[in-house]
């Protein structure tokens, strides 16, 4: 049941922080059972007093709190031989969305066509003017000309004299609608917000799919990385291996914690034609929908 009842969000999502214990192991009415299911209400019930409400009046953020990985780091904090006083445990921090100025989304019909669309304002409200009684903003693409050779624009950018303002001159985007074909078949269809970040999110589900051999839904949800030149840092997502920072640190990168990047919609088609979506947790308010 969905919002504004919160069982359903926080029974997923104490299920998912299970699944990091051998439940069966411990069996019924065990000590150890009962302690780390009790551990796990508490985060859950946490996250309940701080995130839960009436979606009709505030954003119910329940694709992160059913996320895999976040039941993971709750799991984490979870001792089976000692309980966490109620008072020390806080509503989760977590993982901040993509932000909703850019829209993506996939299509495959029945026949196996395919279309990937991306779609922006570029900032929030664009340029905050309204086409007359339309009701639609007009965007402020223009930030992504290089308004000033040499100047970082809003995304950190730093352009050249190549894509200088100019009359009758298009701004450069960074947006990436992407059709992956596979023995002359559409086999992926993916893109996604994200402004600067926008290539390297599109890059890594290509790449997570291809290369690592990842369902479409492995490929969306794993932590994302990106480096764009200037300025000279590589941000990543949270969800890497410490020990990997680490050693990337020692190779001479500058690594910066950051906030989610890009939030990707795709579809995977399988050998016999069959259609697999996922929507990215990234995004609050993005679903996938079959037919």
């Amino acid at each position: 049941m969905p919002p504004p009842s919160s069982g359903g969000i926080h029974i997923v999502q104490i299920l998912n922080i299970l699944e990091n214990f051998d439940m069966k192991k411990y069996g019924f009415g065990s000590a150890d059972a009962m302690q780390i299911m009790a551990e796990a209400e508490k985060y859950a019930y946490a996250d309940r007093s701080e995130y839960l409400g009436d979606p009709d009046f505030v954003k119910v953020p329940w694709q992160a709190l059913t996320n895999k990985a976040y039941a993971k780091s709750i799991a984490d904090q979870i001792d089976i031989n000692k309980a966490k006083p109620s008072s020390e445990i806080r509503p989760g921090k977590l993982a901040p969305y993509e932000s909703n100025q850019t829209t993506h989304y996939s299509v495959v019909d029945k026949d196996g066509n395919a279309v990937a669309v991306t779609y922006t304002l570029n900032t929030t409200f664009g340029t905050g003017i309204v086409a007359g009684e339309s009701g639609i903003l007009l965007n402020n693409q223009m930030d992504d000309f290089s308004a000033k050779p040499g100047v970082p624009n809003v995304y950190g950018l730093v352009g050249g004299d190549a894509n200088a303002v100019g009359p009758n001159k298009r701004p450069l985007s960074s947006m990436s609608p992407t059709i992956v074909v596979k023995d002359g078949k559409t086999w992926l269809v993916t893109g996604s917000p994200g402004g600067s970040r926008i290539i390297t999110t599109v890059l890594q589900m290509v790449v997570n799919s291809i290369d690592y051999g990842m369902n479409v839904a492995e490929a969306t949800n794993a932590p994302r990385f990106h480096h764009q030149w200037l300025p000279d840092e590589l941000r990543v997502e949270k969800g890497f291996s410490p020990d990997t920072l680490k050693l990337l640190e020692a190779k001479g990168q500058k690594v910066a914690l950051k906030e989610a990047m890009g939030s990707t919609q795709s579809i995977m088609v399988g050998p016999d034609g069959e259609l697999y979506g996922a929507s990215d947790p990234r995004s609050v308010d993005d679903l996938t929908a079959g037919y």
